[in-house]
């Protein structure tokens, strides 16, 4: 299992478990992702999110906490520029059958106090029509773990590993599901969806939960777990895989 490491680690420990992010990436063009949304627990960053529609936000189930809060337009927590909306939660849905030990129904939906303002910084992300496919490009971005590849001291070959202030991307594509089975054997369902870079590299890592996994502008994947330590394993992240919750997503926000 994974322990979420937040950017709050800096400040403050925070309550969410099981989480992940992106190693050896690059800061993302700001805004370049305008439907990431930043979770706060009383005013510490969490976890990672989706905007779905003007007032509703995707996230995973095990990021739900008791005072959250939400930053939209957000690239920067330590800075504030303009765009973002600092909006209250006024439900909070996590899936009716989500198991924490093995991260079965990863999936959570919170509705906004009032309707997003949809901008430039500020956009929707499509839900699929499609489940991913092997080998598809895909987007994963957050505010968790990155790597700067720089060694920690002269004399350790391991390169620093750090919480970023600002949103960072990295490129990697869905892994099938036999390969991610001889990762995981006997841990995968067919709700989940793996994807990072086969050999290793460039992965999800500590920190991302909840955020999107993106492939083609379409929302595939919500980061959910992978391995420990997630810096230096060679093993891919696993998402929620969201086109197996489109029924769930629809029918909650329509009844809600």
């Amino acid at each position: 299992m994974w322990l979420l490491l937040t950017f709050s680690i800096l400040l403050t420990s925070a309550g969410a478990q099981d989480g992940e992010k992106v190693l050896r990436d690059e800061e993302c063009a700001p805004h370049s992702q305008p439907w990431q949304v930043a979770l706060f627990e009383r005013g510490r960053f969490n976890c990672g999110a989706s905007l779905i529609s003007p007032q509703w936000v995707v996230s995973a189930a095990h990021c739900q906490s008791r005072f959250m809060r939400m930053l939209l337009g957000e690239h920067n927590l330590r800075k504030r520029d303009g765009p973002e909306q600092l909006q209250a939660v006024s439900r909070v849905i996590p899936h009716p059958s989500h198991e924490a030990r093995s991260h079965r129904q990863d999936v959570m939906l919170l509705k906004l106090a009032r309707p997003a303002r949809l901008t430039r910084q500020v956009r929707l992300v499509a839900l699929p029509r499609r489940c991913p496919r092997a080998g598809e490009a895909c987007v994963v971005s957050g505010w968790g773990l990155v790597s700067d590849d720089e060694p920690r001291n002269r004399g350790s070959p391991e390169p620093q590993v750090s919480l970023p202030d600002t949103l960072h991307c990295a490129n990697i594509s869905i892994i099938s599901t036999d390969s991610c089975n001889k990762e995981y054997p006997g841990r995968l369902m067919n709700t989940m969806v793996c994807a990072g870079v086969e050999g290793g590299g460039t992965n999800s890592c500590e920190g991302d939960s909840g955020g999107p996994l993106v492939c083609g502008g379409v929302l595939q994947g919500i980061v959910s777990w992978g391995d420990v330590p997630c810096d230096t394993t060679t093993k891919p992240g696993v998402y929620t895989k969201v086109c197996s919750y489109l029924e769930w997503i629809r029918e909650t926000m329509r009844r809600n």
